[in-house]
């Protein structure tokens, strides 16, 4: 029996989207957008300012923005989960996303997205958001990542 393989992802300025869509095609699995219901527009992603709603959320994290829509991860075995790094860890989003699903017996898988943070792309830091599931061990994925070394990587998951 092949597993079957999501790939979801949150991604502010459009650069965690482009890979994901190229690793949802490397590995055909499907693809779903974890999806703010408040959109970020660019000066919410503006970490120099203080004041902007990614710098707020950062600081309180307890902050679960709402979803525009639920992912449902009922059908799949192995879910990748993509997000940008924010202050080397998740956008608080992807944990409201992780928080809201059954994840007994399902597998999540970590990628990130950086210009220079690698610390935060392994997932560690978000399973106390979904304790039920088996936990692989992420990665950073560069903007330009081809298609042939995403499928590369995922078939030494050995999911």
């Amino acid at each position: 029996m092949s597993k079957k393989i999501l790939v979801t992802y949150f991604s502010a300025t459009g650069t965690t989207e482009a890979v994901a869509e190229r690793l949802a095609k490397a590995i055909d699995a499907d693809l779903t957008e974890i999806e703010p219901a408040e959109p970020y527009t660019a000066a919410d992603v503006n970490w120099r300012d203080t004041a902007s709603r990614s710098s707020v959320e950062h600081k309180h994290r307890d902050m679960r923005p709402a979803l525009a829509k639920p992912i449902d991860v009922k059908p799949y075995d192995v879910v990748f989960v993509g997000y940008p790094l924010w202050w080397e860890t998740a956008p608080r989003v992807v944990r409201t996303f992780l928080e809201s699903e059954d994840w007994a017996g399902k597998t999540i898988v970590t990628f990130a997205t950086s210009g220079s943070s690698t610390r935060g792309a392994d997932g560690v830091q978000l399973h106390d958001s979904a304790p039920a599931a088996h936990w692989v061990a992420g990665r950073r994925l560069a903007a330009n990542v081809k298609e042939s070394e995403l499928a590369k990587w995922v078939a030494s998951l050995n999911l």
